[in-house]
């Protein structure tokens, strides 16, 4: 039993019309039938919330979160008394939120139910501890409140962002994948593998008449083409420290992972296979290239478990195993970062060597933060100092962009949050091009 904040009122009220009575005594007779109503009221309040099992709450939502996406909870209350309850709704959710507002306060008539609605996002993977349930229920008086402990402990496991994959495969297949940023990219020729030969209907190109065939057939035949098919693509993620950096509560790792999961969904859209590969101080993770029904569930399931460490990756590890798993000339999208021109002369030789026998596609990301800092004036000489550090850090990061050029090597500096759309428009210009 809790008592309420009306409780204390009432009993301050009768309170102090006792103590007036040593003033004035009338006041002491009426302090003391109101206090014996009050009481009266508060035996009559317990009677009515513990006659029975008056509330009950529910906790539903999904068996697994999306990460760095709003994910639904509801929590649904119903009221088994005969009279309306106010009733406030505690969810014990995972400490990793560090929210303290997950407290709803609502109204609910007799033999009725409500649902509470509230969302998470979650900024890691891994598996989130839920508690219970707790409802205080107070009746019309509002003098105690009863509290009921309901639903069971569950946990729930964060997964990379499936709902994001999943608005993809939707506008995919609606063919508006422009709503999230993806381009039209035009085509260029025919650059493509010919598939068969149908007759002519008007809207058909008139350059692609087949006129041999149309003379034996005696009306006018059309080739059709295809893009070529079942090209690999291999999403090669970096988890050594330089991607343990942090936007908006998630790492670039948490990043890179999302956006090759929508790669790989839509490299298999567009009938490719796709692969994945994971590295640090050694080579940790390879699924081979594939677009079997079920792949994109072993990426996912593959996926889920990767963390950063604190070591140095190492380049000559993943250059030698990737030459030995991947014989076939494949894009392999490379999802790291650079602290500077220094560090990415010392990758160099290997990046040379994976692009020697691959079409290499380096991913690497633009500091916000610094990106903003710029922007901003400085005031005094200390700022001047830092603007100019800051200006000189961005002009390497432009300058590595170039280096690569010159070797002949495919680079995308981005923002985190662009990241995935970025990837896909460069996936999809390479596709139309044949630079694959």
């Amino acid at each position: 039993m809790f008592l309420t904040r009306r409780f204390y009122i009432a009993l301050s009220v009768v309170v102090a019309l006792i103590a007036s009575g040593y003033l004035w005594s009338p006041m002491f007779t009426v302090g003391r039938i109101l206090l014996l109503l009050f009481v009266m009221a508060v035996v009559a309040d317990v009677v009515l919330l513990w006659r029975q099992r008056g509330v009950q709450a529910f906790r539903q939502m999904s068996d697994r979160f999306s990460n760095g996406d709003e994910n639904d909870v509801r929590i649904r209350v119903e009221n088994n008394y005969g009279f309306p309850i106010h009733v406030e709704v505690i969810d014990e959710i995972p400490f990793i939120f560090q929210r303290r507002d997950i407290c709803f306060r609502a109204k609910i008539e007799k033999l009725e139910a409500q649902t509470i609605k509230y969302s998470l996002r979650p900024t890691r993977r891994g598996v989130y501890g839920f508690g219970k349930v707790r409802a205080f229920a107070a009746s019309p008086l509002g003098l105690v409140q009863r509290r009921y402990t309901c639903g069971e402990a569950q946990d729930v496991k964060v997964y990379p962002s499936f709902l994001m994959l999943h608005q993809y495969e939707l506008l995919a297949i609606s063919n508006n994948l422009t709503e999230m940023g993806i381009k039209r990219i035009r085509r260029v020729g025919h650059h493509t593998d010919f598939e068969q030969i149908k007759d002519y209907v008007a809207g058909d190109d008139f350059r692609t008449i087949n006129w041999k065939a149309s003379a034996r057939r005696s009306k006018l035949m059309v080739n059709v083409y295809q893009d070529e098919r079942s090209q690999q693509i291999y999403s090669v993620i970096d988890k050594g420290r330089v991607m343990q950096q942090a936007f908006k509560g998630m790492t670039l790792l948490d990043y890179s992972i999302n956006a090759s999961l929508v790669l790989s969904y839509v490299a298999m859209y567009k009938e490719d296979r796709a692969g994945l590969a994971t590295f640090s101080s050694d080579f940790d993770t390879f699924v081979p290239a594939s677009r079997r029904p079920g792949h994109m569930q072993t990426l996912m399931e593959t996926l889920y478990a990767q963390q950063t460490e604190f070591g140095e990756t190492d380049y000559a590890a993943l250059v030698a195993n990737l030459n030995k798993h991947v014989s076939k000339r494949s894009l392999i999208v490379l999802y790291t970062n650079f602290m500077g021109l220094v560090s990415l002369q010392r990758q160099l030789p290997y990046f040379q060597q994976l692009n020697s026998r691959h079409r290499l596609l380096v991913v690497f990301f633009e500091d916000v933060e610094l990106k903003d800092y710029i922007v901003c004036q400085p005031h005094n000489t200390e700022d001047y100092y830092r603007h100019v550090m800051a200006c000189r850090f961005a002009y390497e990061q432009r300058l590595i962009v170039s280096t690569l050029r010159q070797h002949g090597i495919l680079s995308l500096l981005t923002t985190p949050e662009n990241l995935s759309v970025d990837v896909i428009n460069r996936y999809l210009e390479m596709k139309q091009r044949q630079q694959l």
